[in-house]
């Protein structure tokens, strides 16, 4: 029984570091119709993080599970919106909605720039044309 409480403790710290780390309250503000996708998103992340398995599979590989806990405790609001827009944008077939939101998460803190770069790129290219 200890270890039950224990384990749930240690769950339950980590969903208040990302919730804090994330900036939950803001998220949910000014994303009302995503409450539910964001809350699934923070627990995909504590499963990830307090994963006893040695890897967690991203992207169709098994990286360490320290990598993956430690990528996933530095994501912030900008990369829970991000992932948000690109379910928003997706159009295939997931077929494994939680691997794809794990490896989109992931991804997320190394594509994040790279997104908004060209996002701007895209939007500013009739002004750029036009001057």
């Amino acid at each position: 029984m200890e270890y039950i409480t224990r384990i749930k403790d240690e769950r339950s710290a980590y969903a208040q570091i990302v919730r804090d780390n994330t900036d939950y309250e803001y998220l949910i503000e000014q994303n009302p119709s995503k409450a539910d996708t964001i809350n699934e998103l923070i627990s995909i992340m504590v499963d990830a993080i307090c994963s006893t398995r040695p890897t967690i599979r991203v992207n169709g590989e098994d990286v360490p599970h320290d990598v993956v806990k430690s990528t996933f405790l530095k994501l912030n609001s900008s990369h829970i919106e991000y992932v948000l827009e690109a379910m928003d944008n997706n159009t295939s077939d997931v077929r494994n909605i939680r691997s794809y939101l794990i490896t989109a998460l992931y991804n997320s803190r190394l594509t994040l720039n790279s997104y908004w770069q060209s996002r701007v790129n895209h939007d500013m290219k009739e002004y750029w044309q036009e001057g």
